[in-house]
C-alpha cells in the first residue's frame, strides 16, 4: 500500500465532481460484464429479485428481446415484454418504468413498430411506457441505464433491443444471433458495468429526473426493500469502490448544458503516462482527436491503442462517419513519429462478408482510470446526445489491478488467447503494442484498420461537417457548413426564394380554403378541370410536356408533382408524376451526356465535379442516395449524372426507386389527409391510415432493397446500432 501511495503521491485526482462528473458515490460491488451473454442473464437474475421498481432507459428498447437463449429455470418468459409483465403479475407492489427514445424515422426499419401500441407493451397499471422526444432537433436520448430497487444498476453500451445478443466467441453464423423474424445479424461486441449501493441509488435519482423531464411526473425514491437484488452468481470485479457518474446533456428549452463526458475524456487523456486503451464504434470526436494528436507529438508519448469496427452498417455511415474517421486517422498517423499509435478491428475466421460490430464505449488509462458507458467517441456524444458513463479511478492496488484486468480481458477476447497469456505477453514485452503484435494471427484476432475512404467520398463531405455536430445546430450555421463562401450570397438568396415560394403556396392554400378564391378554386372546380383534361386525347402529351419544361427550367419538381396530384387525384396523379419525372430526368440526363464535363464545370465548380466522380464510380447506389437525400436540385443532378457517364440503367433505376416514396407521399397521402380533414368520417380516416401504411411499406421495401444492394458491394457489413 505504501508503494502504491508513493506512486500516486503528487498526482491530482482525475475525477472532479462538478467539472468532469456529476457525483461520486460508493459501490459495495462493481462488475464489468463483457458481451450481452454476460449482461442479459445478470440483468434477468437481478430483475427477478426486484421488489419495488425497475427503471429501463434506452436508445432502443424492444419487447421481443430475448434475455436468455436456452431454457430458463426461474419460471418467467424469455422475451423482455412478457418477462416484465409476468414479473408485475407475480410481484405485488412492483412498478416498471420504461423510457425509450422517440426515435427518428431514419431508424424505423430496424425497430419495433409503434411499440407503445404493440402487444409487447400492453397497458398495465404497474407498467409505465413512455417515448421521450424532449431534446434538440437532430439529437437523441442515447443513455442505456437499468436501475432495480435503487439497489443495483447497469450502465454501458447495450440496449435491451434486437441485434445485441452474442458471446465472446463471436462465432460465424451462430444460430442464436437472429432477430425475432429469423433474420441473422453480424457478431456484436459490447461492455456493461454493474454497480450497487450508493452508486445505484444515485443512478436511480438520475433515472427519475429523466422520467420527470419526459413526462412531467415526479416519482419518489424507493424505500429500503430490505432485499439485495445482486445475483449471487455474479462475482464482483471490485469491492468497496468509488464510482463517478458522468453525463452529457445538451442545452434545451432553457436547461443547463452538461459536458462532463467531454471534460473527463480530455482530463484522462492528458493524465496518461504509459497507455491509453480505447474501444468504440466511432472515432470522430474533435476534442478527443485533437488531444490524441497533441499527445502523439510529444517526445515520449503514451501508447495509444484503439479497437473499433471495420466498417459501419449502412451507406449513410460509410459516406459520413467513416469519412470523418479517415480524416482523423490521417492526422494521428502523421503525428505518430514514435510508433506509439495503433488502431485495430477484431476479426474471426469464417465471417466472410461480415465483421464484428464493436459497439462498446470504454477507455482505460494506465492502471488508473476505467470509463464505461453509452457515449461514442463522436462529437454528438460530447455535446448533443444525452449520455451516461460510469468511471472508476484507482486509489488503491486492488482497484488498479481490476482496471488493468478489464483491459487485458478485452484484449484476450479479441486476440483469441487466455487472459493469463495476455498478461504475460505484456509483462515480457514491456509494451502494450508489442504484446498485441506478438499475439496476432490466431483464428480470432486483431487486424490493422486502415480506415481509408475514396477521394470522391472524402471530397464530397463538407470539411466542417454537420453530420456529427457537437451542439444543437441553428439555421445560420447549417448554411455556413453546407455552402461554400464564394457561393454564399447567391445561395442565401435561393434559400430565401425557396422559403418565399413555400409561404406563397401556404397562403394560396389558405385562400382556397377560407379566402375569396374559395368561390371559384374549390375542390369541385379542380375535379371538373381534371375531368375535362382527362377527356382530351392529348392530355398525356400536355402533362409530360409540363414535366419536360420543369426539368429544363429547374422548376421545383415537388411543386409540379403537387399540382399533378391536385388536378388528377392520387392514382392518376401518381402515374403521371412518375412518368413525367422519368421523361424529364432522362432528357436532362441526355443533355448532360451530350455537353459533357464542361457544363458541370460551368454550373458548379469543384463541388459538382466531386458529385460527378462519385456518381460515375458508385453508380446505382449513388443515384439512389441523391434521390432519397437530395444534395442538389433535380435538374442539376440529372445534368451531372449525364456528364459523369453513369450507366443510364443505373440512373433510371435510381430515379425510380428514389422518387417513388416522395411522389407517393405527395399524391396519395395529401389527398387522403385533405379528405379526412374536410370530411372526418370513419371511412376517410381508415383510408388515411391505409395510405400511411402503404407509404411506410414502400419506404421499408426501399430500405430493404438498398441493404441487399449494399451487401453485394460491401466487403464487410456490421450492425448499425447506437
Amino acid at each position: 500500500m505504501r508503494n502504491f501511495d508513493a506512486q500516486r503521491e503528487g498526482e491530482n485526482r482525475i475525477l472532479q465532481p462538478g467539472r468532469n462528473c456529476w457525483r461520486i458515490a460508493r459501490a459495495r460491488r462493481a462488475s464489468f460484464l463483457i458481451d450481452s451473454s454476460a449482461y442479459f442473464p445478470a440483468l434477468r437474475a437481478a430483475a427477478t429479485r426486484a421488489q419495488r421498481s425497475i427503471f429501463i432507459i434506452g436508445w432502443d428498447i424492444d419487447s421481443r428481446t430475448k434475455l436468455a437463449q436456452d431454457g430458463v429455470s426461474d419460471g418467467f418468459p424469455i422475451q423482455l415484454g412478457d418477462f416484465l409483465k409476468a414479473l408485475i403479475e407475480d410481484r405485488r407492489g412492483l412498478d416498471v418504468y420504461i423510457l425509450n427514445w422517440d426515435f427518428a424515422m431514419l431508424y424505423a426499419p430496424g425497430r419495433e413498430v409503434l411499440p407503445i401500441y404493440t402487444l409487447g407493451w400492453q397497458r398495465h397499471r404497474h407498467l409505465h411506457f413512455y417515448l421521450d422526444g424532449r431534446h434538440p432537433v437532430g439529437a437523441s436520448h442515447h443513455q442505456k441505464i437499468v436501475v432495480i430497487d435503487d439497489a443495483v444498476a447497469f450502465v454501458g453500451g447495450m440496449d435491451l433491443a434486437q441485434e445485441r445478443w452474442d458471446t465472446p466467441d463471436h462465432e460465424p453464423n451462430a444460430p442464436y444471433r437472429r432477430r425475432s423474424n429469423g433474420q441473422a445479424y453480424a457478431p456484436v461486441h459490447d461492455v456493461q458495468m454493474m454497480v450497487d449501493g450508493e452508486a445505484a441509488a444515485a443512478l436511480g435519482m438520475l433515472a427519475r429526473e429523466r422520467w420527470r423531464n419526459a413526462t412531467g411526473n415526479q416519482l419518489r425514491a424507493d424505500s429500503d426493500a430490505g432485499t439485495d437484488p445482486w445475483p449471487p452468481s455474479i462475482v464482483p470485479d471490485i469491492s468497496d469502490v468509488d464510482v463517478a457518474i458522468v453525463r452529457t446533456v445538451p442545452r434545451f428549452n432553457g436547461g443547463v448544458e452538461i459536458l462532463e463526458l467531454r471534460e473527463l475524456y480530455v482530463d484522462a487523456i492528458r493524465s496518461a503516462k504509459n497507455t491509453i486503451y480505447i474501444e468504440n464504434q466511432y472515432l470522430t470526436a474533435s476534442s478527443v482527436g485533437a488531444l490524441l494528436e497533441l499527445r502523439l507529438r510529444e517526445p515520449n508519448p503514451p501508447e495509444i491503442v484503439v479497437v473499433s469496427r471495420l466498417t459501419g452498417g449502412g451507406w449513410l455511415e460509410q459516406t459520413t462517419m467513416e469519412v470523418l474517421r479517415a480524416r482523423l486517422l490521417r492526422r494521428l498517423r502523421a503525428a505518430d513519429r514514435h510508433g506509439k499509435f495503433r488502431i485495430y478491428y477484431p476479426d474471426c475466421d469464417g465471417l466472410n462478408d461480415q465483421c464484428i460490430n464493436v459497439h462498446s464505449k470504454l477507455m482505460v488509462v494506465d492502471d488508473r482510470l476505467a470509463l464505461v458507458g453509452s457515449a461514442n467517441l463522436n462529437n454528438r456524444s460530447m455535446g448533443l446526445d444525452t449520455e451516461c458513463n460510469l468511471a472508476i479511478e484507482a486509489t488503491e492496488p486492488n482497484t488498479a489491478k481490476a482496471i488493468t484486468g478489464l483491459r487485458n480481458r478485452l484484449l484476450a477476447e479479441h486476440l483469441g488467447v487466455g487472459t493469463d497469456r495476455m498478461e504475460l505477453a505484456i509483462r515480457q514485452a514491456g509494451s502494450l503494442i508489442v504484446a498485441i503484435e506478438s499475439l496476432r494471427g490466431n483464428p480470432h484476432t486483431l487486424r490493422h484498420l486502415e480506415g481509408e475512404v475514396s477521394p470522391e467520398a472524402d471530397a464530397l463531405l463538407p470539411q466542417a461537417s454537420v453530420v456529427d455536430p457537437e451542439a444543437p445546430i441553428d439555421p445560420d450555421r447549417l448554411i455556413d457548413e453546407l455552402i461554400p463562401v464564394e457561393h454564399r450570397p447567391s445561395a442565401r438568396k435561393r434559400i430565401t426564394a425557396t422559403l418565399s415560394l413555400l409561404a406563397a403556396i401556404g397562403a394560396l392554400a389558405a385562400a382556397w380554403r377560407w379566402g375569396p378564391l374559395h368561390e371559384w378554386l374549390d375542390k369541385e372546380t379542380l375535379i371538373n378541370v381534371g375531368r375535362t383534361l382527362q377527356r382530351t386525347p392529348a392530355t398525356p402529351v400536355w402533362v409530360i410536356g409540363a414535366y419536360i419544361l420543369a426539368a429544363i427550367t429547374a422548376i421545383p419538381i415537388t411543386l409540379v408533382i403537387f399540382t399533378t396530384a391536385v388536378v388528377f387525384g392520387p392514382i392518376t396523379g401518381f402515374v403521371y408524376a412518375i412518368l413525367g419525372s422519368l421523361v424529364g430526368a432522362s432528357l436532362t440526363f441526355a443533355l448532360g451526356h451530350v455537353f459533357g464535363r464542361d457544363i458541370v464545370r460551368r454550373l458548379g465548380g469543384a463541388r459538382l465535379n466531386t458529385l460527378s466522380r462519385w456518381l460515375r464510380h458508385r453508380g446505382l447506389l449513388a443515384m439512389l442516395t441523391v434521390r432519397l437525400i437530395p444534395v442538389a436540385p433535380f435538374t442539376v443532378v440529372n445534368l451531372v449524372a449525364g456528364a459523369s457517364h453513369i450507366r443510364f440503367r443505373d440512373f433510371l433505376l435510381g430515379t425510380i426507386f428514389g422518387m417513388v416514396p416522395g411522389a407517393m407521399a405527395i399524391t396519395v397521402f395529401s389527398d387522403r389527409l385533405a379528405a379526412a380533414v374536410h370530411h372526418p368520417s370513419p371511412i376517410n380516416i381508415a383510408l388515411l391510415v391505409a395510405a400511411a401504411a402503404i407509404i411506410g411499406a414502400a419506404a421499408f421495401a426501399t430500405h430493404r432493397w438498398l441493404r441487399r444492394r449494399e451487401a453485394e458491394n460491401t466487403a464487410c457489413a456490421g450492425g448499425s446500432i447506437g
